[in-house]
């Protein structure tokens, strides 16, 4: 007990852990208020950028994965927004044609040749140009030979039809397939806890899979922030240091089939190895712990 009382200094208390309960109780410490996280729980990360010049340009830039990111209520906005602009454009295209060419006013003419037979008003050139977009064809509504500006149109259409399809059939497909509701079944133990194993001060915490489908390669990795000041006088305010989980015994490699409790030695190489229980409570640090892995079912 002396020798463990000097490895952890006096602000330790050795407990016993045998099954009759013996030994002194941890001490308890005071509610501390509860301060805003780097990172949250659920993994959303609490980072705000500011005072950049060209944010938003930068965003546009890459629209694409700007979509993908965005939350499900504004991609289901844009992708109707979108669509619906697209289809309103289109159909008063086609209604300047036939207005252009007089065909509203001769629409029940059968002697005279329309651009787009059975078009005499907007609402039957929007319909004819749903028809054409989403390959229905009833046969009323048709492009005749007549109208080399209609064809055209008719082209453009398909063109412009077929980008934007793929563009936001491919934004919602990637957000629908993204593996970030599979994390909802990894559960992380709610607290961490220091206490010795194998006679060693170890830093524990537990992981687990619920479902009965594995994670393919886990491996998971171990970060903490702290804020501190280098020799030199510079502050930094979020400093990343890595925090060995068994990195050099293949420890970080994961079997997921039932829950491990994942351990990080406070040797002399630590992070901890200078903190003292009561510094425990008053230091300002976050671990955040990163796993990392395949899901077997979708590849993701």
């Amino acid at each position: 007990m002396s020798a463990l009382r000097r490895k952890l200094g006096d602000e330790y208390q050795v407990v016993s852990t045998s099954a009759s309960g013996g030994g002194l109780p941890p001490p308890r410490s005071a509610p501390r208020g509860k301060r805003q996280r780097f990172v949250d729980k659920n993994g959303r990360c609490n980072v705000q950028h500011g005072n950049l010049g060209g944010e938003t340009s930068r965003y546009l830039s890459d629209l694409f994965t700007t979509l993908v990111d965005l939350k499900w209520r504004w991609n289901l906005f844009i992708f109707i927004l979108t669509y619906t602009v697209a289809w309103l454009f289109m159909a008063s295209m086609w209604w300047v044609i036939a207005y252009m060419r007089g065909d509203l006013n001769k629409a029940h003419d059968d002697s005279y040749t329309p651009c787009v037979a059975n078009v005499y008003n907007f609402p039957s050139a929007f319909l004819f140009f749903i028809e054409t977009e989403a390959t229905i064809g009833y046969g009323y509504r048709y492009i005749t030979d007549k109208c080399p500006e209609g064809i055209i149109l008719f082209l453009f259409q398909s063109i412009l039809g077929s980008i934007v399809d793929a563009f936001l059939i491919g934004c919602m497909f990637i957000k629908m397939s993204q593996p970030k509701k599979r994390a909802e079944t990894l559960m992380f133990s709610e607290h961490a806890a220091i206490s010795m194993r194998d006679g060693k001060l170890t830093l524990m915490f537990r992981v687990g899979n619920l479902r009965n489908s594995h994670m393919v390669s886990a491996q998971i990795r171990c970060k903490l922030l702290k804020s501190r000041q280098t020799p030199e006088g510079e502050f930094l305010p979020l400093d990343q240091l890595e925090l060995d989980v068994g990195f050099s015994t293949g420890a970080d490699q994961l079997f997921l089939v039932s829950p491990l409790t994942i351990c990080h030695v406070i040797d002399s190489k630590s992070p901890f190895y200078d903190l003292s229980q009561r510094s425990m409570h008053t230091e300002q640090f976050e671990i955040v712990v990163i796993l990392e892995g395949i899901v077997e079912t979708t590849g993701e």
